[in-house]
Order: C-alpha cells, then sequence, then structure tokens
C-alpha cells in the first residue's frame, strides 16, 4: 500500500494575513507493515516552508468504534494548517473485528509511527497535540492518561503538548452505562441503550481500566486538557466535567467548556469556522502551548 500525495490547493490565509499558501494532503500513508486497510494515516502540510518545525496535531475520528473515516476532519486541516499546524488524522481497526485494546493500541501504533516520521513532513516530533470527536475523544484522552499505551510504541507524555477531547461520553465507562441502564429501567424500552456494556465487553474491571478518569494522576507528565462539549447532551456534559474535575485535583491543567446552540456533529464540523466559540477556544488553549514557535 502506498501512499499518494491527493491535492495541493491554494487557501486564503485568514488568521496570517492576506496571503494565501498551498495545502498538501498525503494520503494512505501506512503506519504498521500489516497491509491492513485501516492501518493508514493522512498528513495535512502547508506548503509555505517554516524557519523551524511545525506543532502536530493527531486527530482521531469518531463512529462508535465501529465505523467513521480518517476523511471525517471537516475544517480542520485548513484552520490548523493555516495557524502553521501539521495535522494528521488516522484510522484504526474497528469493532468487532478487533478488541477495544487492539483498536486502542491500533491508535497508539499510529501515534507512535508520527512520532517516528514526522520530520520528514516537518513536523515536530517533541510538539504533539491530540484531538478526537465522539469515540476518538474517550481514545484520545484515553492515550494522553494511561501511558502503557504509547509507551509500547517508545513514545513518552513529554512530547504531547495538549488533548483536546470532543464530545465524548466515555471518559467514565462505569458511569455511563449506569446512566443508560437507569434510563432504560425507569423508561423502558431499548431506545436508550447505549450499548456501552457491550461495546467495552462484560467485564467490569475491563470497564474501569478504559476509562480516562482511571488513570489520571499527579507528576505522570499528563499534558493540558481542552474538554469541548454540546451542553444540550446531559451525558457529554456531565463526563466533561467528570473529567476536568478529576484532572484538576491532580493539578493538571484542564477547561471543560460547552458550546450552545450546536449539536453532537456539528461541534466537530464547526471546528475551524473563524465565528465559532468553540474554536475560539481551541485557538486560546493551543496559542500558549506551542509557544509561538510557529
Amino acid at each position: 500500500m502506498n501512499a499518494k500525495v491527493v491535492f495541493a490547493f491554494v487557501l486564503p490565509l485568514f488568521l496570517l494575513g492576506s496571503r494565501a499558501i498551498a495545502q498538501k494532503l498525503t494520503s494512505d500513508i501506512p503506519y504498521a507493515e500489516t497491509g491492513h486497510a485501516r492501518h493508514v494515516l493522512d498528513i495535512y502540510t502547508p506548503e509555505e516552508p517554516a524557519k523551524m518545525s511545525r506543532p502536530v496535531m493527531f486527530w482521531i475520528h469518531g463512529g462508535g468504534w465501529q465505523a467513521g473515516d480518517k476523511s471525517d476532519v471537516a475544517l480542520k486541516p485548513k484552520a490548523l494548517t493555516e495557524r502553521g499546524f501539521i495535522f494528521v488524522s488516522t484510522n484504526y481497526r474497528l469493532l468487532p473485528e478487533v478488541k477495544m485494546e487492539e483498536l486502542i493500541g491500533d491508535v497508539a501504533k499510529s501515534l507512535g509511527w508520527v512520532h517516528k516520521n514526522i520530520a520528514k513532513y516537518g513536523g515536530d516530533p517533541e510538539r504533539i497535540f491530540v484531538g478526537g470527536h465522539s469515540a476518538g475523544a474517550q481514545l484520545a484522552a484515553l492515550i494522553c492518561v494511561d501511558d502503557r499505551y504509547l509507551k509500547k510504541e517508545g513514545v513518552f507524555f513529554k512530547v504531547l503538548g495538549g488533548c483536546v477531547p470532543v464530545d465524548g461520553d466515555t471518559y467514565d465507562i462505569p458511569k455511563i452505562i449506569m446512566t443508560a441502564e437507569h434510563r432504560q429501567a425507569l423508561y423502558g424500552g431499548k431506545m436508550f441503550i447505549f450499548g456501552h456494556r457491550q461495546k467495552f465487553g462484560n467485564d467490569p474491571e475491563k470497564h474501569v481500566d478504559f476509562s480516562a478518569v482511571t488513570h489520571v494522576a499527579k507528576d505522570k507528565g499528563i499534558p493540558p486538557f481542552l474538554l469541548l462539549y454540546f451542553p444540550g447532551n446531559p451525558d457529554t456534559q456531565a463526563q466533561a466535567q467528570r473529567l476536568e474535575s478529576v484532572l484538576k485535583a491532580a493539578g493538571i491543567p484542564a477547561r471543560a467548556y460547552g458550546k450552545g446552540d450546536s449539536n453532537h456533529s456539528r461541534l466537530n464540523n464547526d471546528l475551524g469556522k473563524p465565528d465559532d466559540p468553540a474554536t475560539q477556544e481551541l485557538y486560546k488553549f493551543l496559542g500558549p502551548l506551542v509557544g509561538g514557535k510557529q
């Protein structure tokens, strides 16, 4: 499987002046030697040369761990390459083909490949930010607090600049399972079954182990967090605030921000719009962490 450059086109550099830059997408780069169709990632780069290596945003798509694709990035590559970032979007194997721990391992392996190879694309392997939407938010949060997955790939938390999970509801899996099953018992029917018990396995110990809140601790080098959520969904709001409180209790900078007048999909798809409040929160979060080096 060979990587290919798919397109290069001119974009207005609305955040850095009136000049224009070309953005290039190199797609379907294998990050593992398995030949599996989903062991690939895409890299978006500004064509404009940089005086020094650029920070990297590593993005994990959503889809309930059973669907989704690395192409589901909306405006984010455009917006972030305009701000001097390299943007990477990864695929990973899905349920039920693999177990949850293998799926998480794929994401970590992909980030490991990025750490080892992104310098060839102008990226800084010591300034990697991790983000994701929905199921991708759970995966992003988990690999940024449970260091076992990245250590297996030779990556340590010191290279992570920050974490941006977007509208996840599974940072505390036992809590969301309890909430969903309480609704089912209260209201009856199947409309309130989330399926998390099935997706994460029937072993309660695994529910705990796959929860980001379980692994938060002081002095691990966990990066700062910006947790974006839609307040119209009580579950994603409660989960974002739960993880925020656990992170803060461990002395880790964290902010949970709810954007109203939106929904689960639009919150993600609107990231990158100049007048979008969540986008402004993202830029405020990233700015001090990249240190103006890009």
